[in-house]
């Protein structure tokens, strides 16, 4: 069954919500993430472009990669593609039931998005 998070780009940032309503509710968090990204990229235009270029900076969440590793594929959370979308200035579109593998353009790595915390709690950690 499909559990898609879908937000428009245009839609505006929230505000007054608590803690819980934007890390537990049904998105998980991911929303916040997303708004986040959207955040950054006008803070961090490099890092945006970064982003856009098909990067996979290092993030506040698992996911980035700073340089190529002896195994070339690792697991990445969610949240980092939520906040990774709002970067790149586009819509929050992540299915909680998927996987989703994509490649930094500058590494090679490939790293496939989960929404298995298993597969990414215990990996090395990646120095940034």
């Amino acid at each position: 069954m499909s559990q898609r998070i879908h937000r428009q780009i245009d839609v505006p940032l929230r505000t007054g919500l608590t803690r819980s309503q934007l890390w537990e509710a049904h998105d998980k968090g991911l929303i916040k993430c997303w708004e986040i990204g959207r955040q950054r990229a006008v803070r961090f235009p490099d890092l945006a472009k970064r982003c856009l270029a098909d990067e996979l900076p290092v993030l506040g969440w698992k996911g980035g990669v700073s340089r190529s590793l002896k195994k070339n594929e690792k697991y990445g959370s969610l949240k980092y593609l939520a906040e990774w979308q709002g970067l790149r200035g586009e819509h929050l579109d992540i299915d909680l039931s998927e996987e989703r593998a994509l490649t930094c353009s500058r590494t090679g790595m490939v790293v496939t998005f989960t929404p298995d915390r298993s597969k990414y709690f215990n990996q090395v950690a990646e120095e940034a």
